[in-house]
């Protein structure tokens, strides 16, 4: 083989390793590209699931809250009613001491 012979296959092969670099990093750039889109997609799903998560914890609270004042207001309105039933009961007992036409009750 002469002289030439052998630059031009240094040559050619130089050639195709280089070719290779190239079509390897594109490749890899390539699928950079896509993992950075697939990650993207992924950040924004997972946003939307916590706001949404987010959303239903509120709604959740303030459900909580309005149930603990509706209790609150039962209890009130209960001891409310316990005390107008104790008022009736002494005004019952006053009217009973009262009326001359009312049958005395043994105590």
């Amino acid at each position: 083989m002469d002289t030439a012979a052998i630059v031009a296959l240094v040559v050619v092969g130089v050639v195709v390793l280089v070719l290779l670099a190239l079509v390897a990093t594109r490749v890899r750039t390539r699928r950079t590209e896509h993992r950075r889109v697939e990650a993207g997609e992924h950040y924004e799903e997972a946003r939307a699931r916590q706001l949404e998560a987010d959303r239903r914890a509120a709604e959740a609270e303030e459900r909580g809250a309005r149930a603990k004042r509706e209790a609150a207001l039962a209890e009130q309105q209960a001891l409310e009613a316990e005390r107008q039933r104790a008022e009736a009961a002494e005004h019952e007992s006053r009217a009973q001491e009262l009326d001359p036409d009312a049958t005395p009750t043994e105590g």
